[in-house]
């Protein structure tokens, strides 16, 4: 290994090698390591190029901030995943990770000739480079914007892996299991409340875990982690690692995403690749800790510059010095404390550069123990080197003017501008942020949810200030939720609390030349940048992002908003606060779809909905449709059947004998309440304060434009309740209208709506024979004509089982719906098939279905209909009640577009043949001889061939079709041109006379 490993340090196993490959190259890390550990620690700094001007690029973060380090990882065959962070993706045997964004190499880029041309890409240039001239943009502009837009390339397989998703409740939900966190989940947890402690990294502990010289109650920090988890498990705290809060919602609802697997080199293929969670806790506590902030300077983006704390990071925990040679730049003294461990463990520490004129004396002391040399009241303003930094220009900061420069040496330069409290899930909830002058920050203000912000987080630094709030705030939200709760008091040595500011800007004229000072890395925005955009009339901070690109990376600003803010603000010359804060939005780190998709993959895109009565389809060989979320019968084929074949045959036997089919997936909605029949008058056009209970009425629905948008027969039950069924596709829309109505504008009725769907399995019967079949298992109602006439419910007993039953039909013949609970479905239907068996009775599916009542000119809404198809243009001005003082869509049906002459209507169509069937949605004109593009006047909705009818029928929509009749249209095919008469839309039994029989 690299002399860059520092033996048996840090928590990586060194008894376990773990091989990879970076860009075809073989490298060797330890169980534990992340890519960018086991590569930092091979003394490879460069990982990538940045987006716009492809400029060397290394990891300046070591956690799931890092705006740099994005990698392209292959897991095996088909696994492959773009934009992973290397500081957060841990190894394995086998891993392979790939270099993004660069050609041919990493090394050697074509594209970093845009770093040499950066003058030419200046903020907002796509704005103004793009505008002329206009007929560039289509065969130039936007090629050239498609080829370079994106970082990494997109996976071309389909992803084998498979995603979970779970809900959770919890008393105390606690993101962040650092120190804070740990004390909060121990305050809680021992009070007795069910806590759930959730954290990004693969263990728990937080910064502990990088200051492992801290004593926490006698005991080391890392110790303190152990004993603490244990006691945790004890107290059966649910403990998630590798889990991510990606977003905090109302109603204290937080998303979770958990990596179960891509830390595996060989996983069950059992175990989802993620899991997303849904908790809903009482309370949640958001200990996220805080980011520490780049400084802002020339050249700080060089691989080989990062921050100083991750540093520390990869040093104490995963055993890696990131350079023999250091300079550290900072404004805080936390950077202090990262020289130091650095130094002792072999790291030439060759300047400590301050920008303030008086550091901590004590620093100061332990420094110059050391021999490192203190730079006070200076700053870096520029780096050197190619592909990684080799020098660093510092100046003396006096005021705004900058003296003369000195340049050292360097193989890595290790920032701190502070440190920004993560409030982003806080900000997620719409909490109010108020601006901390003496820490250039944001802290939380207000609270819209119940949560409880601790340590770093807000604000607090050291270990023993944070250990010591945690155990508070686990303590508040225990006593909130009624517990009797005490919490620990911690103490620290060794603690490290710190003080100083974040970075403000540097003097103005390093923005001028060629200086190059970036503030977001991954999109490539410079300080001149950002004072470009204020200069060009952006005065709000979120069009100053959206000018220059600041903060829109995948990191969502974390390492750039604050420095962003502070430049804007200056360069507009008004305080922080009055410039603003852009908004963050979830998910807060980078999340798969996968796990947003969850189980809703390939066939369980979307759930396949099942009457229970499919199962007796599927044993007796039904060919399957899908209609809407149902999978429905479609047709029953016998040995040698086609669909033609089988449905001719179900049509002809159920007009001949009797027909069963299963319609449970007709939606069904129970309006109660004692104003049910004035919200039934003001919801469908029809009257229905007449309709007597045990009787039905076709119902139809519009929306506020007029247009149908369901229909429907509604059985009215008794004076209070109607039994209101809709098309199977519209059941949830049907119902989100109602309740929109009721809720917003008819409060005052006294009104229940209920979605009965599935509570009800429904059986047709129809044909001659349906009364013969049915009225031998029904008890409690008369089946005569008589007694139980057409368009008649009742609520009696079929089978034994209790039923509501309608005498309707959409057939023609006579016919019944029979409504049972859904566990007696196939029971009913099975007794019902049996006993019919003696008349031939015909089990038949949508497609038939869809023949019988189009021979009647029965419509079915979203297929006769378009969504500008009125009552009057469906030839259904009988179903508006004429007396009615106002309906939904009442008005809408006034409007003159509404009345105008030549409106498409619905006619039928027979082909002058009497042979061709004509294709649904085939186009219609009246002069088939007339120039291209022709006039179309209406297209075909409905086609079949009707054995009743002895030949093909059709429907179709028609431009003034009601006074077509008798006319000739035609229909222009790629082949030749149909010929077709105007007919009205019932093609058999015109009279009627079959419901009687």
């Amino acid at each position: 290994m690299s002399s860059f490993r520092v033996s048996g340090r840090g928590r990586v196993d060194h008894t376990q090698p773990i091989q990879f490959t970076f860009d075809g190259k073989k490298i060797k890390g330890f169980k534990g390591d992340t890519v960018a550990s086991a590569l930092l620690a091979n003394g490879i700094h460069l990982m990538g190029r940045s987006f716009k001007y492809h400029r060397p690029r290394g990891a300046v973060t070591a956690g799931s901030e890092e705006p740099n380090a994005l990698v392209g990882t292959r897991r095996g065959p088909g696994r492959f995943e773009p934009n992973t962070r290397a500081t957060v993706q841990e190894i394995w045997d086998g891993l392979q990770v790939n270099s993004q964004n660069r050609y041919p190499s990493l090394s050697f880029d074509i594209g970093a000739i845009n770093d040499k041309a950066y003058m030419l890409f200046s903020a907002g240039f796509y704005y103004k480079t793009f505008m002329w001239p206009k007929s560039f943009w289509d065969k130039v502009y936007e090629p050239f914007i498609r080829a370079a837009a994106g970082l990494g390339v997109s996976p071309t397989e389909p992803d084998p892996d498979h995603y979970a998703s779970r809900y959770l409740h919890t008393d105390v939900l606690i993101v962040g299991a650092g120190p804070a966190g740990l004390a909060a989940a121990l305050s809680a947890a021992r009070a007795g409340s069910r806590v759930t402690l959730v954290d990004e990294n693969p263990e728990a502990g937080g910064s502990l875990l990088s200051e492992p010289s801290a004593q926490i109650e006698d005991m080391s920090a890392w110790d303190w982690v152990g004993k603490t988890v244990a006691e945790l498990k004890e107290l059966d705290v649910k403990l998630m690692t590798r889990t991510t809060a990606i977003g905090y919602y109302h109603q204290n609802m937080v998303g979770l995403c958990e990596k179960l697997t891509d830390h595996l080199a060989s996983p069950d293929g059992e175990t989802p690749r993620e899991r997303m969670w849904r908790v809903r806790a009482k309370q949640v506590v958001l200990a996220q800790g805080a980011l520490e902030k780049p400084l802002v300077f020339d050249g700080n983006d060089r691989p080989g510059v990062m921050l100083a704390g991750s540093a520390q990071t990869y040093l104490n925990r995963y055993g890696v010095r990131v350079g023999d040679k250091a300079v550290i730049l900072t404004s805080h003294d936390s950077a202090w404390y990262a020289a130091f461990d650095l130094a002792d463990a072999g790291t030439t520490i060759a300047a400590i550069v301050d920008t303030r004129a008086e550091p901590n004396a004590d620093l100061v002391a332990e420094a110059t123990k050391r021999g490192i040399r203190i730079m006070a009241g200076h700053t870096v303003t520029g780096t050197e080197g190619r592909l990684r930094v080799k020098s660093v220009r510092v100046n003396p900061v006096t005021g705004s003017s900058v003296g003369a420069p000195e340049v050292i040496g360097c193989d890595c330069l290790m920032m701190s501008g502070g440190w920004t409290p993560s409030l982003h899930l806080f900000s997620h909830t719409k909490g109010t942020l108020k601006w901390d002058e003496e820490r250039q920050t944001f802290l939380p203000d207000h609270k819209a949810e119940e949560c409880e912000i601790a340590g770093a987080g807000r604000g607090l630094w050291g270990i023993e200030a944070v250990l010591n709030d945690g155990a508070e705030m686990g303590a508040a939200v225990a006593k909130s939720l009624g517990k009797k709760a005490k919490a620990a008091s911690y103490g620290v040595a060794n603690d490290r609390p710190g003080t100083g500011v974040s970075h403000k800007e540097l003097p103005t004229d390093l923005d001028a030349g060629k200086a190059r000072a970036f503030v977001d890395y991954q999109n490539d925005v410079t300080a001149k940048d950002l004072r470009l955009a204020v200069r060009e009339g952006m005065r709000s901070i979120e069009h100053v992002k959206r000018y220059t690109t600041n903060g829109m990376a995948t990191d969502q600003g974390k390492m750039s908003n604050i420095n962003g803010l502070n430049i804007a603000s200056d360069a507009l010359g008004v305080p922080q606060p009055k410039v603003g804060l852009t908004t963050f939005r979830p998910p807060y780190t980078p999340t798969t779809f996968g796990a947003f998709c969850g189980y809703h993959k390939g066939s369980h895109f979307e759930v396949t909905r099942k009457t229970p009565i499919d199962s007796w389809a599927e044993e007796n060989g039904a060919a399957y449709e899908p209609v809407s979320l149902w999978r429905r019968a479609w047709y029953f084929p016998k040995d040698g059947e086609d669909m033609h074949a089988a449905v001719s045959r179900e049509c002809r036997a159920t007009r001949a004998s009797v027909g069963i089919f299963d319609a449970s997936t007709l939606g069904k909605i129970e309006v109660v309440g004692p104003d049910a029949v004035e919200f039934m008058n003001r919801m469908y056009t029809n009257p229905w304060t007449k309709l007597a209970p045990g009787r039905a009425r076709y119902g139809l629905l519009l929306g506020d434009d007029g247009f149908i948008r369901d229909d429907g027969v509604i059985g009215r039950l008794a004076d209070d309740r109607f039994h209101v069924t809709t098309t199977t596709g519209g059941a949830a829309r049907v119902l989100n209208m109602m309740e929109d109505y009721l809720q917003t504008e008819w409060p005052d009725l006294d009104v229940w709506l209920t979605s009965t769907t599935e509570q009800w399995a429904t059986i047709a019967l129809n044909g001659p024979n349906a009364r013969k079949v049915l009225e031998p298992f029904v008890e409690g109602q008369d089946m005569s004509d008589e007694a139980f006439p057409h368009m008649s419910v009742s609520e009696c007993r079929v089978g034994g089982f209790p039923a509501r039953l309608f005498r309707i039909s959409f057939t023609g013949e006579v016919g019944f719906e029979v409504n049972v609970p859904a566990h007696a479905g196939r029971a009913l239907w099975e007794m019902l098939f049996e006993a019919g068996k003696k008349y031939d009775i015909c089990p038949y599916g949508t497609e038939t279905m869809h023949v019988l009542r189009a021979e009647k000119g029965y419509i079915i809404v979203g297929q006769d209909t378009d969504g500008t198809v009125t009552p009057h243009d469906a030839g259904l001005s009988w179903a508006i009640g004429k007396m009615k003082p106002d309906f939904v869509g009442k008005r809408g049906l006034a409007r003159p577009d509404l009345v105008a002459e030549g409106r498409k209507q619905l006619i039928g169509l027979l082909t002058e043949d009497g042979k061709t069937k004509l294709e649904e949605g085939a186009q219609i004109v009246l002069d088939p001889n007339q120039p291209k593009p022709m006039k179309m006047v209406g297209h075909v909705t409905s086609s079949y061939h009707s054995d009743a009818a002895g030949r093909p029928i059709a429907m179709a929509l028609l431009e003034d079709g009601f006074n077509r009749m008798g006319e000739t249209i035609y229909i222009p095919m790629p082949d030749r041109v149909i010929k077709a008469q105007v007919t009205g839309t019932v093609f058999y039994d015109p009279e009627g006379a079959r419901l009687k029989l």
